[in-house]
């Protein structure tokens, strides 16, 4: 069995089981927001503001957040290791793919981390 480094778990089993949770946590937190948005009368400011300031939105869009980052990790490593290979790009293919994931890898860490200081006001 081929272990890569940069893969986020230990198996396919597993990266499929983050996909689909992260995918129901994210279509849930979806869901509910659409809601509060269509059922709610005229949403001021306020009333916005007064959502997420208790501590179960905040809880619940940090879940969000790291389901974000964890589903769209998953998906930019099956891509990049679907199509970053030796016969799409050559003897290269390795360090473009590499550089690939490290560019999504940091980008991903700073939108979450961001979003924790954007939640918790850290």
């Amino acid at each position: 069995m081929v272990t890569n480094v940069t893969n986020l778990s230990r198996s396919g089993l597993y990266d499929w089981m983050v996909q689909r949770v992260s995918a129901i946590i994210l279509a849930a937190y979806f869901i509910f927001l659409l809601g509060y948005l269509t059922f709610g009368s005229d949403i001021t400011y306020a009333q916005w503001n007064e959502l997420y300031s208790q501590t179960w939105m905040r809880v619940f869009s940090l879940l969000a957040l790291v389901s974000l980052g964890a589903h769209a990790w998953v998906g930019m490593w099956t891509i990049s290791t679907d199509y970053l290979t030796e016969m799409a790009l050559g003897s290269r293919a390795l360090v473009v793919r590499v550089l690939f994931q490290m560019i999504c890898g940091i980008a991903m860490f700073t939108y979450v981390a961001w979003g924790v200081q954007i939640l918790w006001g850290l």
